[in-house]
């Protein structure tokens, strides 16, 4: 697969659209947060509310597109997200905190539809051009990581309250992925599923070292990149008193880092593997955590946030890529549900605790504080690479 199809190129228009609320949330969510909550402690909890609905969505979104496909879930997500555009417009006006929190979640609802984009991706290409097809997908994400922020930012005085503006912006872009939903993106031909296929149990599926990987990769990838990722604005505007403009920036900076490796992600899976590139993952991952303890300047959070952003996609794609070897294909909604289910409840503990960390402890703890998931990662990564040469030993004592 040298360029993407037709059908991938109407996944990663949606993307690039769909995404664009997650960084605008980061940006001034935590900075509306402080206004609308009672404790300065709660500032991130409409950040966090994003990322719990999303988690606690997975399961319902999985079995709304089973039955009815994935082009109508996706148009109940984005209808969803609209309506939650003016919920947030007017929690802000009428300063209330619930409200906006609804609204939030509501965009969550639609994130854990976007979330599968990259499974609706990775269903068009053959097993051997999945990593590639879920690598340009991510590439849509360097526009939200442009467009994102910069519609908090354009949007803090636009309509007199603070920030009430940038949720009209949202809205606006967000409606461009309603046409294309009905008029370009069609689902895959319709197959029954065979009813006596209904895969291997779970306690047979968790024997897998491959799982686990899979798994813990998206799930830690996450969850340490949300951790840092919601504390940044917050250590870097309200405690060191940088500007929102070099806050603005680091963000953009990190979420075009988190994008922009796609570009030679799928060339580095064909080449080295997906468990090479994870390894390459955590090495960046502890330079990030170094790189964050190193100060307190703009150029420190920064650098860090670039690392975080780079370590974040060779994980998340290294994580996508070897989910599919763990599933048959009778299993593959349930396991691919799983999956994001541990990974966005993994990011909602993280957006909960990063405030908790930040105001309780400091910068520096919250970054030695994703050190153990860093370890557990690497242990999982060591047992997989065990049971791949022992099941080789094995093939080679029975051909002898």
């Amino acid at each position: 697969m040298n360029k993407p199809s037709p059908a991938l190129w109407t996944l990663i228009a949606m993307q690039a659209l769909s995404m664009c609320a997650p960084p605008m949330v980061i940006l001034i969510g935590g900075l509306i947060g402080t206004q609308l909550a009672p404790n300065p402690q709660l500032a991130t909890l409409p950040l966090s509310v994003l990322v719990i609905t999303t988690a606690f969505s997975t399961f319902p979104t999985a079995m709304i597109m089973q039955h009815l496909g994935r082009k109508r879930g996706f148009l109940i997500g984005n209808l969803v997200s609209l309506a939650s555009c003016g919920i947030a417009i007017a929690a802000i006006y009428a300063q209330s905190f619930v409200l906006l929190l609804v609204a939030t979640g509501g965009l969550g609802f639609n994130m854990a539809f976007v979330n599968q984009f990259r499974f609706a991706a990775m269903e068009r290409v053959a097993p051997e051009h999945q990593g590639q097809a879920v690598s340009w997908l991510l590439l849509g994400g360097i526009f939200a990581a442009l467009v994102g922020p910069e519609l908090g930012a354009l949007g803090e005085s636009l309509l007199g309250v603070p920030y009430a503006g940038a949720f009209l912006l949202l809205a606006g872009v967000l409606l461009g992925v309603t046409p294309l939903l009905i008029f370009a993106y069609q689902d895959l031909p319709y197959q029954a599923p065979i009813k006596q296929s209904v895969g291997r149990p779970w306690g047979s599926l968790l024997q897998q070292p491959v799982l686990w990987l899979a798994l813990l990769a998206g799930a830690i990838s996450y969850s340490v990149m949300t951790l840092v990722m919601t504390a940044a604005p917050l250590s870097m505007h309200d405690m060191d008193q940088h500007s929102l403009q070099a806050t603005k920036t680091a963000i953009q900076a990190h979420i075009l880092a988190m994008f922009l490796p796609s570009l030679a992600t799928s060339w580095l899976i064909r080449r080295f593997g997906p468990e090479r590139l994870l390894m390459l993952g955590l090495f960046i991952y502890a330079l990030m955590v170094l790189a964050g303890l190193s100060g307190h300047g703009v150029s420190h959070y920064t650098i860090s946030l670039i690392l975080l952003g780079i370590g974040w996609n060779f994980l998340f794609v290294s994580g996508t890529t070897l989910l599919p070897r763990a599933y048959q294909d009778s299993e593959r909604f349930r396991v691919q549900a799983a999956n994001e289910f541990l990974v966005f409840g993994a990011q909602a503990l993280a957006t909960l605790g990063a405030a908790w960390l930040l105001f309780r402890f400091s910068w520096e703890i919250l970054l030695y504080a994703t050190v153990p998931a860093l370890a557990v990662l690497s242990a999982t990564l060591l047992w997989h690479k065990l049971s791949l040469k022992a099941a080789q030993n094995s093939s080679r004592a029975d051909s002898v």
